[in-house]
């Protein structure tokens, strides 16, 4: 015999929250969804029915229940975002984006470089020369002053 699920016990506070979140037009989908599948076990709906109510695998709405009550700590817009994914770590911190920058205000015979206007290539050289950077691409620096 299938064992149900235990309800998830909410605080009025979170109920409401989670109410507002789910009623709310600016709220992105994912997350109101993942509201919706909790306040549905806070009902003391089970996995099958709400996955069957929400359009969802069984899996999805186990997951989200189970991280619900994993992290009862966390703020509940923490507890309904997506987790961390992993990915390659950034090539620059903020600081040398910044210092990139900064260089790129400088008029260019400060650095004692012969030419009028930095160009993407000349400020990666000069990044590199002043140890900002072991290594920088043009296109790198280009991204960086776009964003900057």
């Amino acid at each position: 015999m299938a064992r149900s699920a235990e309800p998830i016990v909410l605080s009025k506070v979170e109920r409401d929250e989670l109410d507002r979140l789910v009623r709310a037009h600016s709220t992105p989908q994912q997350v109101a969804l993942r509201a919706r599948i909790v306040l549905l076990a806070a009902e003391g709906i089970g996995n099958r029915e709400s996955a069957r109510r929400l359009g969802v695998t069984v899996q999805t709405v186990r997951c989200w229940r189970r991280r619900w009550d994993s992290e009862p700590d966390l703020a509940l817009a923490d507890r309904l975002a997506d987790a961390p994914r992993p990915g390659t770590p950034p090539t620059f911190t903020a600081e040398q984006i910044c210092a990139i920058v900064a260089l790129a205000c400088e008029p260019p015979d400060a650095s004692e470089v012969p030419i009028t206007h930095w160009s993407q290539s000349a400020l990666a050289r000069e990044a590199i020369k002043r140890g900002l950077v072991e290594t920088i691409s043009h296109g790198s620096i280009g991204r960086f002053l776009k964003g900057g």
